[in-house]
């Protein structure tokens, strides 16, 4: 593999700060309320420098949600190489993931409704590729889940995949650690144990999954 010269280096480098910053304001602010003057001062670059790495606001959101899924991916891949792990324990792992990754800010928070955020997401190949990835694989698992009766049966796959992709951004999480009286890990459990188990007064710890 040919070396980066030190001027690709250097591109890459920014990039990934932006990149960075963008992930920070959009977990903190949300897609509408971020600007890309915002971006530019939290990386310290004039705001037309942006432009040489990303051409518009919704570039650069959809780069950051690609990076998110690279991330979920390469958590998935770790799991599934776990050998003797259920899938309901994978699942459980993924999500504990989601929930640790709001916690460090780098869970961005996107509208559910945007036209020309959802247009940028539907065109940009890399994330679209990456979502089917995840999704699939998640869904492979929910089917291995129900079949063992993990998960109920009656409910349509869609349904709990997009059950577990709410909680990535479930704003529970940040109401319980705002109030300062629980542990972080507390928290993560508790969301989990209500996610896959309801608010029944008698339920199975989750599984924990091995790091």
């Amino acid at each position: 593999m040919a070396k980066l010269s030190f001027k690709t280096q250097v591109l890459q480098v920014r990039e990934q700060a932006i990149l960075d910053a963008v992930v920070h304001l959009l977990a903190e602010k949300g897609y509408e309320l971020m600007t890309l003057d915002e971006v530019a001062a939290e990386v310290g670059i004039a705001k037309a420098s942006l432009y040489k790495h990303f051409d518009s606001k919704e570039a650069l959101a959809a780069a950051a949600m690609v990076q998110l899924l690279d991330g979920c991916h390469a958590e998935l891949q770790r799991l599934q190489a776990q050998a003797g792990v259920r899938a309901i324990d994978r699942l459980q792992g993924v999500v504990r993931w989601a929930l640790h990754t709001q916690l460090a800010g780098k869970m961005p928070s996107l509208p559910a409704q945007n036209s020309a955020l959802r247009s940028a997401l539907v065109a940009d190949r890399r994330y679209m590729t990456r979502l089917d990835e995840v999704s699939e694989h998640l869904g492979a698992w929910i089917v291995e889940a129900q079949r063992g009766g993990d998960i109920d049966a009656g409910l349509p796959v869609e349904l709990v995949l997009f059950t577990l992709f709410a909680r990535a951004c479930d704003p529970v999480l940040g109401v319980m650690r705002a109030t300062g009286r629980y542990a972080d890990e507390t928290l993560v459990e508790w969301l989990l144990r209500t996610c896959f188990h309801g608010l029944a007064t008698t339920v199975a710890e989750p599984s924990p999954v091995r790091s």
